[in-house]
C-alpha cells in the first residue's frame, strides 16, 4: 500500500510541474479549453435549437449540453496528452530529465494524464455552471457529472498518451483527431439520439467510449438512473485501465531503449 501512495505522490509532482508551467500561459490555454465548447453551446443549442423539436422530452439545448460536457472533456484531455505530451517528450525532453530522478515512467505518464483530466474538469465545470442558471439541470445528481468529467479526462488522456507514444511527428496527430476524435465527436450521441441511426451504426457507436460518457452524463443531469447505466460505467472503467496500461508500456518502450 505504501508503494501505491509513493507512486501517486510521484504522479502529483509531475502534475504540479505541469501546473507551474501552465500558469505562464493560463489565459491562452483557458480560451482554447473553454471558448470552443461555449461557442458550440450557443450556436447549436440556442441557434439551431430554435428550429429543432424537443428530443426525448427535452428542449434541444438541454439535450445537447451534457453531450458537450463529455465532448469537452474528450477534446481537452486528448489535446493535452498529444501535442502537449509530445512536446515535453521529444522537443523539450522533459520526460528524459524527470525519469533520471526517482520518478518512474509510470508516474510521469500518470502525472500527465491527471493534468489532462484537470483541464477536462475545468472545461466541463464551465458548461455546467452555465447550464444551472438556464434551468437545464433537472436533478441534484448533476453534481456527479464533475467527477465523471474528471474520469472521462483520465480515459481520453490515457488514449492520447498511447497514441503519442507511437507518433513520429506532430503531423501524425491529424490521423488521430480526424479518424478517432472526430468520429466520436460526431457519432456518439452528442448532437442527436443514436436511436435514429441504422442499427449497424448504433452498434458501432456503442464501441466508442464517448458514447458511454454521453449517456451517463445525460442521465445524471435529468436524474433518470437505471441498472443499464452500470454497463456504461463498467465499459468506461475497463477501457480506461486498458489504455492506461498500454500508454505506460508504450512510453516506457520509447524512452528506455
Amino acid at each position: 500500500m505504501t508503494g501505491v501512495f509513493e507512486r501517486l505522490a510521484g504522479a502529483c509532482r509531475v502534475w504540479l510541474r505541469n501546473y507551474e508551467s501552465w500558469k505562464d500561459f493560463a489565459v491562452a490555454s483557458l480560451v482554447g479549453t473553454v471558448a470552443e465548447p461555449l461557442l458550440f453551446f450557443a450556436a447549436m443549442g440556442f441557434g439551431l435549437g430554435r428550429f429543432v423539436d424537443d428530443i426525448q422530452g427535452q428542449p434541444y439545448v438541454a439535450f445537447l449540453a451534457p453531450g458537450l460536457v463529455a465532448a469537452t472533456a474528450m477534446n481537452a484531455a486528448s489535446f493535452e496528452t498529444t501535442f502537449g505530451s509530445f512536446t515535453r517528450m521529444t522537443e523539450q525532453r522533459t520526460y528524459e530529465a524527470i525519469v533520471m530522478t526517482p520518478i518512474s515512467v509510470a508516474e510521469v505518464v500518470a502525472g500527465d494524464i491527471l493534468w489532462a483530466a484537470s483541464k477536462s474538469l475545468l472545461g466541463g465545470a464551465v458548461i455546467l455552471a452555465i447550464m444551472a442558471p438556464l434551468g437545464l439541470i433537472q436533478s441534484p445528481l448533476a453534481l456527479a457529472v464533475l467527477p465523471l468529467t474528471f474520469g472521462v479526462g483520465i480515459m481520453f488522456g490515457a488514449l492520447g498518451m498511447a497514441y503519442t507514444a507511437i507518433a513520429p511527428s506532430y503531423t501524425f496527430f491529424n490521423y488521430f483527431f480526424t479518424l478517432v476524435i472526430g468520429v466520436m465527436f460526431l457519432f456518439s450521441g452528442v448532437f442527436f439520439p443514436l436511436e435514429g441511426l441504422p442499427a449497424w451504426v448504433g452498434w458501432a457507436a456503442w464501441l466508442l467510449p464517448l458514447t458511454h460518457a454521453v449517456t451517463l452524463m445525460r442521465s445524471l443531469t435529468i436524474g433518470t438512473l437505471d441498472a443499464s447505466l452500470w454497463g456504461h460505467a463498467i465499459w468506461l472503467a475497463v477501457f480506461t485501465l486498458v489504455v492506461f496500461w498500454l500508454s505506460v508500456r508504450l512510453i516506457r518502450r520509447r524512452l528506455i531503449r
